[in-house]
C-alpha cells in the first residue's frame, strides 16, 4: 500500500506570508490540526500545526513574530509511492502527528497517524466479523506451516497474520479468521504440541 492511497489530496494550505491569525482561522473552519506552508505554486516551505499556532498567537500581536517564525522548516515529508510501512516508522520514530506528501517540491496530500491507524485497523480486518487464534510456535523450521495446516484442516480460512516478540523472547503469532469455532482448532494445535495462548470466536 502506498501513501498516495491513504493521503487527504490536495490539502489545504497556507500562503507564508499569511497572518498567524489567518492560519488559525483557516485551521478552525476547516476542523486541521496540520497546515503545510507554502509558497508558489504549492512548493513546500514549513509546516504548522494547531498548538503552534496557538502559542504563538500573543507573541505575534505583541510583536514581529511571523508565521514563517513558527513553521517548521523542511518538515520531514514522504512522496506519494512510498509505502505505508516507511510513513508508520516515519510518524513513530520522530514522534510526530502528521506530514506533508511531497511531489517534486510540491505539496499533493497530506498524510496523518489517524490514516495510518485506519489503515491497520483494514489490513487487520479488525473491524470486520472474524475469529482468532494465538500461539507459540515453537523454533520447529515448518512450525509456521504446520500450524496454517491444521488450522486449515479445521476448516477456518486466515484472513491475515501477524507476530510479536515477547520481552522473555518467545514469538507469538496472531491468525485472524474467517467467522467459526475455534475449540476445535485449538485442541488440534495443542495435540500437535503448540502453545494456544489465546482464541476467539
Amino acid at each position: 500500500m502506498k501513501a498516495s492511497t491513504l493521503m487527504i489530496p490536495d490539502p489545504i494550505t497556507i500562503n507564508e506570508r499569511a497572518s498567524i491569525p489567518e492560519a488559525i482561522e483557516v485551521m478552525k473552519v476547516n476542523s486541521i490540526r496540520h497546515l503545510p506552508v507554502v509558497g508558489t505554486n504549492r512548493q513546500i516551505k514549513g509546516l504548522v500545526t494547531l498548538a503552534d499556532l496557538r502559542q504563538g498567537l500573543i507573541p505575534s500581536m505583541l510583536g514581529d513574530v511571523t508565521l514563517k517564525d513558527l513553521m517548521i522548516r523542511n518538515p520531514i515529508a514522504v512522496r506519494p509511492d512510498d509505502d505505508i510501512e516507511v510513513v508508520a516508522r516515519l510518524i513513530y520514530n520522530h514522534k510526530i502527528s502528521g506530514m506533508p506528501v511531497v511531489k517534486a517540491g510540491k505539496v499533493v496530500g497530506i498524510i496523518t497517524e489517524t490514516d495510518i491507524f485506519r489503515a491497520f485497523i483494514d489490513m487487520l480486518g479488525i473491524l470486520t466479523s472474524s475469529s482468532r487464534i494465538d500461539v507459540i510456535l515453537g523454533e520447529e523450521a515448518d512450525a509456521f506451516k504446520k500450524a496454517v495446516h491444521i488450522i486449515g484442516d479445521g476448516g477456518a480460512e486466515i484472513i491475515n497474520s501477524g507476530v510479536t516478540t515477547q520481552p522473555n523472547g518467545q514469538r507469538i503469532h496472531y491468525f485472524r479468521l474467517s467467522p467459526c469455532k475455534t475449540a476445535p482448532i485449538k485442541k488440534a494445535l495443542k495435540k500437535a504440541g503448540f502453545e494456544v495462548v489465546a482464541a476467539m470466536d
